[in-house]
């Protein structure tokens, strides 16, 4: 099976999709966006061994290389539209390229984006990048330079779950639950979509709480203060971890794929799943306070070069 057999099998769909004139099998896709919206475009790019274990299944491997760029699209308030794939093969056989097919597939639909083109190449690793196209009322879209003095700070979801079940898969002893928040995030589309016109500014939890909030105050140029007691956890990462471990993962650990947003409290309050944590200030800089004392936090986490 050669790169354009594998393309024709596993990655062309016949079917209508909206906005598309031309889909995957040509020079390039040609689409009609809305011209009365705004367009996102987000790419991310996982290596083996590096945002993924080897062992990891290749459907895992594809639904989450789709879900890290929607939750880019969410953090933004857009909705997807279209999607490329670059990928990278070390094992090109059927049965692989079939369960890594039916795993992008499974989040496109999911989220109702479309595969409009891309390209497959062999090699040592398998590298997965996918861009992602959305869609988003004109000036509507959130910005992580928006937050403002006195605004409440949010989060969706539970924290930490992502890299605790990596830790648990790494150790042997995995949890379903913790794992399936690594390998398969749930993007938040529908609640950063409902927060157009709501938020102040938004950032998606991809490095961990503490370092893309502060990515976040830095754009806004103003501080924050957090409660550590108010960070929400589920009882999968309470039952397996001890409290100090608890508290390094929620805000420091990667890979949650959640929303930290700020807003006026009055602004969100009927948009469930969301948790206050705290507050943003005047001050430079984030505070992290437990039983009311600060604590200092080492969010220094992964780099890349480094």
């Amino acid at each position: 099976m050669d790169e354009f057999d594998l393309i024709r099998r596993y990655f062309d769909r016949d079917g209508e999709m909206p906005g598309v004139a031309v889909g995957v099998g040509d020079d390039g896709a040609v689409l009609t966006p809305d011209t009365a919206k705004q367009q996102i475009q987000v790419i991310d790019t996982l290596v083996e061994g590096v945002h993924f274990p080897p062992d990891t299944k290749a459907a895992d491997i594809a639904y989450r290389a789709v879900a890290v760029n929607l939750s880019d699209i969410a953090a933004m308030g857009a909705y997807p539209r279209w999607m490329t794939l670059a990928l990278t093969l070390s094992d090109s056989s059927e049965q692989w390229v079939a369960a890594f097919s039916s795993g992008l597939f499974d989040a496109a639909d999911k989220y109702k984006v479309a595969l409009v083109g891309g390209d497959t190449t062999s090699g040592p690793i398998v590298t997965v990048t996918v861009t992602i196209t959305g869609e988003v009322e004109t000036g509507a879209a959130l910005l992580r330079s928006g937050a403002k003095v006195g605004d409440a700070i949010f989060v969706t979801g539970t924290l930490g779950d992502a890299a605790a079940g990596l830790d648990l898969l790494q150790r042997g002893e995995p949890d379903e639950f913790l794992a399936q928040r690594f390998l398969r995030p749930a993007p938040r589309i529908t609640t950063g979509r409902a927060l157009v016109g709501k938020a102040n500014s938004a950032i998606d939890i991809s490095d961990g709480l503490a370092g893309d909030l502060k990515k976040l105050l830095t754009a806004s140029g103003v501080g924050g203060e957090i409660d550590i007691d108010k960070l929400p956890l589920s009882e999968s990462l309470r039952e397996r971890f001890t409290p100090d471990e608890q508290q390094q993962l929620a805000l420091c650990g990667g890979d949650d794929y959640e929303l930290c947003f700020t807003a006026a409290r009055e602004a969100v309050k009927d948009i469930p799943g969301i948790a206050a944590i705290g507050a943003v200030r005047e001050s430079t800089g984030l505070i992290c306070r437990r039983n009311g004392e600060i604590v200092e936090v080492d969010d220094s986490g992964y780099r890349h070069f480094q």
